[in-house]
């Protein structure tokens, strides 16, 4: 007859398991239309290894703050964060790896540096992806069999309701949508093409579409305006500020990228206002896609 033991560590094993699934699940779904876009590739190759590595640094703790709202595992304190981080990141690279492997992007005449760069490039937003696969690939109240898992998921929830949980998940939505379209030669050209007007109608257009994701269209998920709450608090409290994140990203995305390379004041502006408009639309819809 087995022990308790064997069976608790039969569960832990399980669960690890599921989670590691998990993980390369969303890290192969959130990475793959990146992975076979030709962009993507030639940034990998070209793109200034200054501004790769910083990214990839700067990434380590937004995926251990990501871990606290969203994480594949539970962990509790500031060390079993920084592990679901480092764990999320080798999962986007063994994921980035064998994908690009698989479609022969990674090949046996590339140079150390050019395998290195594609591999690193496309494993940040797979470890975003690790990251978010318990929320997204496995409903978080059913990873136990007790009240503990309803009780975890309200916690979550509680936490990801605060000011500082919406904002952060907001400029999540942000970084995964300007990532998406930002490695592509588009952006800089409607840039360009772009006049003065049309910018100015952007970023309303960009603001009336944030605030009617949020509270008019009433998806599931999305945040309900509190009663008693003016329409103009809420604009500027929420709307405002996660606009001005997503254009922050959207403006650092750019720069990692090389897009913002020889552009003039006016121009970076439009670029940037370009990209804030899907940056926007993924911050607003978050709670959605998060």
């Amino acid at each position: 007859m087995p022990s308790a033991g064997m069976i608790w560590d039969r569960k832990a094993n399980r669960d690890f398991a599921v989670a590691s699934a998990r993980a390369f699940g969303g890290a192969i779904i959130f990475s793959l239309p990146l992975m076979m876009t030709m962009e993507m590739w030639w940034l990998g190759f070209y793109m200034d290894r200054f501004r790769l590595v910083l990214f990839l640094v700067l990434t380590i703790p937004v995926l251990a703050v990501l871990s606290h709202y969203a994480g594949f595992e539970r962990a509790d304190g500031p060390l079993d964060l920084t592990l679901d981080a480092f764990a999320a990141l080798a999962v986007g690279f063994i994921a980035s790896a064998f994908i690009l492997v698989l479609l022969h992007v990674l090949q046996a005449g590339n140079s150390p540096d050019e395998l290195i760069g594609k591999v690193v490039l496309q494993a940040i937003p797979g470890a975003i992806g690790a990251m978010l696969a318990r929320s997204q690939l496995g409903a978080r109240g059913d990873d136990e069999d007790s009240a503990d898992g309803d009780a975890d998921e309200e916690v979550e929830e509680a936490r990801r309701d605060t000011y500082a949980g919406e904002l952060f998940l907001a400029g999540i939505g942000a970084m995964f949508m300007a990532f998406n379209v930002a490695p592509t030669d588009e952006m800089v050209l409607i840039g360009l093409m772009m006049t003065e007007w049309h910018a100015i109608a952007l970023v309303a257009g960009s603001l009336l579409l944030m605030h009617a994701f949020v509270y008019a269209v009433e998806f599931r998920g999305t945040t309900r305006r509190r009663e008693g709450v003016p329409f103009t608090s809420e604009f500027l409290r929420l709307t405002i500020v996660a606009y001005a994140l997503s254009l922050l990203i959207s403006l650092y995305v750019l720069w990692t990228f090389g897009r913002t390379d020889g552009l003039g004041l006016l121009e970076l502006v439009k670029v940037t206002l370009v990209l804030g408009f899907p940056a926007a639309l993924g911050a607003a819809a978050a709670r959605l896609i998060l």
